[in-house]
């Protein structure tokens, strides 16, 4: 089958994405700037063609729960929400991780703290990849930067969901979530049968075959010991993602003096400005984190031997440069630029903080 073009925004792809990529469930709860994400896939009720459930709970922490029952039964389900709705989620998101099980979640992120504004921001970065909740655990996070990835992540989320049994979240924003672009969509893949799941994931519960015992899923070990063994067992699981799942993106780096380092929205406005610094004279190149975590340290560190200052943009006070700096071991000085409380930069000034380095 021939792949389709169509012109979409950022939300409608998300939910484009999850129906052909053969998700069995999504639960989730009205929230600006992500509703669009439910309101299609109400619209386009894909449960008579594909047998995909979509279920308005009644709150976020409902439809985290109901994602945790789903996973549970190595279903692909999902939710998604924005800033202050993914707070509530956190609690069930600890438990996921700590029970083992793949899931995704989208946060279409908005201007903060508090209730915030319904304007874009990036300022979940430390919530998302230092752990919003309880516990040492991890989500896998992927930063999309267009239309086309918002459709392409949902896809790549459950294959690391999967394959690491570890929830992933797609950290987006108010922009990539609003915009239009155009999204080139593959063919509607089938949903797995209880056989396929039964087979291929046999942590699942799908019923006790007379070939094994009884599962059992839960985050709860009363017993300090097994706990400790558990959480050795994560950590040995998040030290082999962070070996084989890094990725990133570089735009102009072979020669440049000056690194920029942005995900996500941001890091589209700084293709701006590398063409504005090298149109002056300025070598100048940017980085972007495609997972925030894993981050792409060593891709970072490389780089910092070339180069003479390195400067964040994000929009928020600045939380993705303390990573930055750790990848860099203080080898060269790393500034920030960043607007925040919803507040988007413009090329020209982020330009302008760039002249000064």
């Amino acid at each position: 089958m021939a792949k389709e073009i169509k012109l979409m925004k950022g939300n409608e792809a998300i939910a484009e994405g999850a129906i052909r990529c053969g998700c069995d469930g999504y639960f989730g709860y009205p929230i600006t700037p992500q509703s669009e994400i439910l309101e299609y896939l109400t619209a386009e009720n894909p449960y008579p063609k594909t047998g995909m459930v979509v279920l308005q709970a009644e709150s976020e922490t409902a439809s985290i729960n109901m994602v945790y029952g789903g996973a549970a039964l190595g279903k692909r389900v999902m939710t998604t929400s924005s800033s202050p709705g993914i707070s509530l989620m956190q609690e069930g998101l600890s438990y996921i991780a700590g029970a083992e099980l793949p899931a995704l979640v989208v946060n279409v992120v908005r201007g903060g703290p508090g209730l915030g504004t319904i304007q874009p921001s990036q300022a979940d970065y430390f919530q998302t990849v230092k752990g919003g909740g309880h516990g040492d655990y991890r989500l896998i996070t992927l930063a999309p930067a267009s239309v086309q990835e918002m459709y392409d992540f949902v896809e790549l989320g459950f294959d690391l969901a999967f394959k690491y049994r570890n929830p992933v979240m797609l950290l987006s924003d108010g922009v990539i979530g609003q915009v239009m672009e155009k999204v080139e969509v593959g063919e509607y893949k089938p949903r797995w049968t209880n056989e396929y799941i039964a087979k291929t994931y046999p942590w699942a519960l799908v019923g006790k075959p007379e070939s094994r015992g009884h599962n059992i899923i839960t985050s709860l070990q009363l017993d300090p010991v097994v706990q400790e063994k558990v959480n050795h067992k994560l950590q040995a699981k998040y030290k082999v993602c962070e070996e084989n799942e890094v990725r990133y993106e570089t735009f102009q780096t072979e020669d440049a003096e000056i690194l920029l380092v942005a995900y996500g929205s941001s890091a589209r406005i700084c293709q701006k400005v590398v063409q504005l610094g090298r149109e002056a004279g300025i070598k100048v190149g940017l980085l972007r984190p495609i997972t925030l975590w894993p981050f792409p340290k060593k891709p970072l560190l490389e780089l910092s031997k070339q180069v003479k200052s390195i400067l964040t943009v994000e929009m928020s006070a600045g939380q993705m440069i303390e990573d930055v700096k750790l990848a860099v071991e203080c080898k060269v000085p790393v500034q920030h630029y960043g607007r925040f409380g919803g507040m988007i930069p413009t090329p020209t000034e982020i330009f302008e903080v760039l002249k000064t380095l």
